[in-house]
């Protein structure tokens, strides 16, 4: 980004667009200049199904800040958090054999696992590449080890893809409004850098989003993006549950359970739900105490289905590690904590800290100023890879 040229960021979900545009100012930092935040439209879980509608919708967004702003834009960073997304893990070698690590090594192993992952995921595009593990010798190093001696040489790198089809549904949006699309970044990867930023020991640390119809699992370590994936259910488990027992709207559900936990009351079995909770002529005689079970029952089950049954996870719990947990149903909020930190007392390798979701604002200057910035283990191929002997040999024959 040049200074004082303005730029434009827009986060893409399916509830909001939000517009942030903003310059790089003379200290090298973003500074927002508009902003607008609008319904999504043409977008339903996550998929576009409209393109002339969302192009329409995103169109007068951008005029009007164009206007207050004097300024035309031609360009735009994109952030998505709910499209579909892979996430792969590789490792590329070096035999050394006495000779020193160099910058031509790195960028080979990075551009043949980069030509690797093309071949074998044509259905999905290349977002990000990440610096996850360099081992020289068999020990690990911190940084690249270039200019170091050794015989042989790993380095392990973390891809994210997105589905081509959602990638070109994007471009196919923003060119119909005559802007380029310069790079399209995962939300779950600037909210990580965002913990990482403000505290510099952070070390290896789960970022956890549990929303309503979806978990969010990213895990971070050594300032590299190491790990992602996504659980298609969320809260809707426990409210679902409770209502097959008593046919409480959710507003009523996540009441009883807010107020209950304030309360601070263990229930006996004569402990009714009280008339207020129910529909008018709707009561029934209830046992907060089982309400209660159900959710406890549930929470526990889906820690036990993130930390235990997930194989990928239980690889990553060797050390000392944090979980920043984020709940989007502040309703329940304080319930879940407490069920939390009860699971968690029985495993003293992690340390689990409550945090807010980052303001939308704040979430995108810190984006925007990663797009200054870049990012120190983010991997970026310096030349393109050669193709395999076969391919060569076909170009030879037929071009």
């Amino acid at each position: 980004m040049e200074i004082n040229r303005p730029a434009l960021f827009i986060e893409i979900n399916e509830k909001n667009y939000n517009f942030v545009a903003g310059i790089n100012d003379e200290n090298q930092n973003f500074k927002v200049i508009e902003k607008i935040t609008t319904l999504s439209e043409g977008i339903e879980k996550n998929k576009f199904i409209n393109i002339d509608q969302a192009s329409e919708s995103i169109k007068k967004s951008i005029s009007i800040i164009e206007k207050k702003i004097n300024y035309i834009f031609k360009n735009v960073t994109i952030i998505v958090e709910n499209f579909d997304y892979l996430c792969i893990n590789l490792s590329g070698f070096k035999r050394l054999n006495g000779s020193q690590v160099l910058k031509e090594n790195i960028s080979y192993i990075l551009n043949s696992l980069k030509l690797a992952v093309s071949e074998n995921e044509k259905q999905n595009n290349i977002v990000h590449i990440f610096n996850s593990k360099s081992i020289l010798d068999g020990t690990h190093v911190e940084n690249l080890p270039i200019g170091l001696f050794g015989d042989f040489y790993s380095h392990e790198l973390t891809f994210f893809l997105i589905n081509n089809n959602d990638l070109n549904n994007i471009h196919k949006i923003f060119n119909k409004n005559n802007l380029n699309v310069n790079k399209v970044i995962l939300k779950h990867f600037g909210e990580g850098a965002q913990l990482i930023n403000q505290n510099k020991e952070i070390g290896a640390f789960f970022k956890i989003k549990i929303k309503e119809d979806a978990i969010n699992i990213n895990f971070f370590d050594k300032d590299s993006f190491i790990y992602s994936e996504r659980l298609n259910f969320g809260t809707n488990i426990i409210f679902k549950d409770i209502q097959k027992i008593c046919s409480l709207d959710n507003d009523k559900i996540g009441s009883f359970l807010s107020d209950n936990y304030l309360n601070k009351k263990d229930f006996n079995e004569n402990d009714l739900l009280e008339e207020h909770y129910f529909k008018k002529g709707n009561f029934r005689k209830i046992r907060k105490k089982l309400i209660s079970d159900i959710a406890e029952a549930r929470i526990n089950e889906t820690v036990d289905i993130i930390f235990n049954k997930n194989i990928n996870i239980k690889s990553f719990k060797e050390n000392k590690i944090k979980i920043y947990l984020t709940i989007q149903d502040k309703k329940i909020l304080n319930f879940f904590k407490k069920s939390f930190y009860s699971y968690f007392s029985k495993d003293n390798v992690l340390d689990i800290y409550f945090i807010d979701e980052f303001e939308t604002e704040e979430s995108i200057i810190n984006i925007a100023n990663l797009s200054i910035y870049g990012w120190r283990k983010e991997a970026i191929p310096t030349s393109k890879p050669k193709n395999s002997l076969i391919t060569r040999i076909f170009k030879s024959l037929f071009d």
